[in-house]
């Protein structure tokens, strides 16, 4: 039997805002095993294989949602639409930057030709940054065991650790809105939710899109 989920009462929508607010922080939580090989993609990996399922869930949810009975319901398909399409673009983003940092890595290896100096690194083989004996010898063993020079090693786990800081900003971002929402929905005082013209009127995560758009113009 299926349960209509178009008509749902106010604290049910709100509980489906709530899970879907934990579906998208746990991405940042999820782990995956990393091979010393790839240790450079560790920051990364997790978000990367956790995120796909959310996407689904998330849109498997939605489409149970596409036709509301109720400006609550409305107001709940607005904010599910919001997330939804502000993970598939984060996690498009990071699947580019993770590319990226394979391609810089070398992956699938290639033979690096002689002579060629390394990007990173100085050609007496100091680095660009300012690193403890321990740190160095730390990068050292993981750049060996990453078959890199450690100055390029440096390079794509920075890069690494940017892309993970912009999924993080996003995901965080992403499930506080889902949460103001379900707040908004399940604190009104009767069920007359409702979508009017003033932009207090829309959900968080729409009102923060715009605001996004508005900046990049």
């Amino acid at each position: 039997m299926t349960t209509d989920r178009t008509s749902l009462p106010r604290t049910e929508l709100a509980g489906l805002l709530a899970d879907a607010a934990q579906s998208v922080s746990g991405i940042l939580t999820a782990e995956y095993s990393t091979a010393a090989s790839r240790s450079y993609l560790h920051p990364v990996l997790g978000a990367l294989s956790a995120g796909p399922q959310v996407v689904c869930e998330l849109n498997d949810q939605l489409e149970e949602l596409v036709e509301p009975a109720t400006p609550a319901g409305l107001f709940t398909l607005a904010s599910f639409a919001a997330a939804l399409g502000w993970l598939t673009e984060s996690l498009a983003e990071l699947t580019t930057s993770v590319d990226q940092i394979c391609t810089r890595a070398g992956i699938p290896t290639e033979p690096r030709a002689p002579g060629v100096a390394t990007p990173g690194a100085e050609p007496d083989g100091e680095f660009d940054f300012a690193f403890s004996a321990l740190e160095l010898a730390a990068i050292r063993t993981a750049a060996e065991a990453a078959g890199l020079p450690p100055g390029d090693y440096v390079e794509v786990l920075s890069e690494s650790l940017l892309a993970a800081s912009r999924i993080t900003d996003a995901c965080m971002e992403i499930s506080s809105g889902l949460l103001e929402d379900a707040a908004y929905v399940l604190d009104e005082a009767t069920d007359h939710v409702w979508l009017g013209d003033g932009p207090n009127d829309l959900p968080t995560l729409v009102r923060s899109l715009l605001a996004r758009m508005e900046a990049a113009e």
